[in-house]
């Protein structure tokens, strides 16, 4: 790649790390090399993490106890988890080993206080040109929508949960 931009995917609508991961899918394709660092997401039994081991170009890493984090702060272990998450994302960004890089769901990890905002832009602002990076999350902060190349805001209109239909293995998760 000539130039690598910075993508996000926000809001509060499906289909956040599914973009990512169709992304990912489409370079994989072309022979571009991806990796994904998973925040919050480790523990649970995503779909995304069955097909990692079986594509050669893709990497995923997962961290996070199994859990909803549902208090600020959060717990110290998902503190924790979140800085390994980070400085793994740091070391992956850098290297420009990878044509693209996902960092599903960090968004969700600064807006719950588990990662400082500014290092979060100073990534973004100082990594490789080669590296197209992406963001996903709800709640992008307004820092990192104005650092970025393209922001595309997921909004629910209709969500079969309303339904009272429960999330689908291989659908939603």
């Amino acid at each position: 790649m000539d130039k690598g931009l910075v993508q996000v995917y926000t809001g509060n609508g499906k289909g956040k790390t599914s973009a990512a991961f169709g992304l990912a899918l489409r370079a994989i394709g072309r022979g571009l090399k991806v990796h994904v660092i998973q925040f919050i997401k480790g523990g649970f039994d995503y779909g995304e993490s069955h097909v990692a081991d079986k594509l050669d170009n893709l990497t995923l890493k997962a961290f996070g106890r199994g859990k909803f984090i549902v208090t600020k702060p959060p717990p110290e272990d998902d503190l924790r988890l979140a800085s390994e998450a980070f400085e793994l994302a740091k070391r992956v960004v850098t290297s420009a080993n990878y044509d693209v890089v996902i960092l599903d769901e960090i968004n969700v990890a600064i807006d719950l206080g588990m990662l400082d905002l500014q290092d979060v832009i100073n990534l973004v602002q100082n990594k490789p040109d080669s590296v197209e990076l992406v963001l996903t999350g709800r709640n992008a902060p307004t820092a990192i929508i104005e650092v970025a190349d393209l922001v595309t805001e997921m909004k629910e209109v209709k969500h079969p949960f309303q339904q009272g239909i429960p999330p689908r293995k291989g659908i939603e998760y």
